[in-house]
């Protein structure tokens, strides 16, 4: 999984250590700009546009916390991680009072701060997609309470079958409602609901699809249809259509 112009504010006070990561991080697709002290990384922040913030705690001129602190009152919702060798609870503690999204000690795994970062870039990318606030949908004869993963049909002479979900098939039938007429991408879905994209998890992603299709059955105007190299498109077509 990659995250294509996501762009990051690197402040770290370790020179090659802040090279390394930045590196790492560019070879997935990331933008970097690395400052290497808190005053820098600041100035950095006032002059650039960012989508996550990862800062040392212990640095020159100006901490982590006290940058934090101050980006924080311009942005109450810029991601926030802190890297630190320091691993007191007070120091832990301090960090998510001040609002941070993570708290990595040092040495840490790149591979799990980059799932991190997929993770928290995730949640807050989903904030910002108002279709993430819409509960109940209404798909031909049916209607989907998505919270309580309940898909109920009406038939033409009013009878009612309801169907409890399970929450990857409320999860994705939910996507496909967000999506529907349109193509919902098979690597969005994977990621979001799967965290990955791999053969194994496309597999399982196959299953469910198949499970919704049954679900839907009853309504000749629904069908889900494979994209081939793409994904999958909820199709609901009006009744004088059909």
């Amino acid at each position: 999984m990659t995250a294509v112009n996501n762009r990051i504010l690197l402040v770290e006070d370790d020179q090659n250590f802040g090279d390394v990561l930045r590196s790492y991080l560019e070879m997935h697709e990331y933008n970097v700009t690395l400052a290497t002290d808190g005053e820098a990384g600041l100035e950095s922040y006032k002059k650039g546009e960012f989508d996550l913030c990862i800062f040392d705690v212990m640095m020159p001129k100006k901490d982590g916390f006290t940058l934090a602190k101050e980006i924080r009152e311009k942005d109450t919702e810029m991601p926030i991680i802190f890297l630190t060798a320091r691993t007191m609870k007070d120091d832990v503690l301090k960090g998510f009072k001040i609002g941070a999204d993570d708290y990595i000690t040092k040495p840490f795994n790149s591979e799990e701060l980059l799932f991190r970062i997929q993770a928290i870039l995730k949640r807050s990318q989903a904030k910002d997609d108002p279709r993430e606030e819409i509960k109940e949908f209404e798909i031909g004869r049916y209607h989907f309470n998505f919270p309580l993963r309940i898909l109920t049909f009406t038939s033409p002479t009013g009878e009612e079958e309801k169907n409890k979900l399970s929450p990857k098939e409320a999860q994705l039938l939910r996507m496909f409602c967000m999506y529907k007429n349109d193509i919902l991408p098979r690597s969005e879905a994977l990621t979001k609901i799967w965290s990955e994209d791999n053969y194994f998890t496309a597999r399982s992603m196959d299953v469910f699809v198949t499970k919704l299709r049954k679900y839907l059955a009853g309504d000749l105007n629904i069908e889900i249809v494979n994209i081939h190299g793409n994904g999958f498109q909820l199709l609901v077509r009006n009744s004088e259509q059909a």
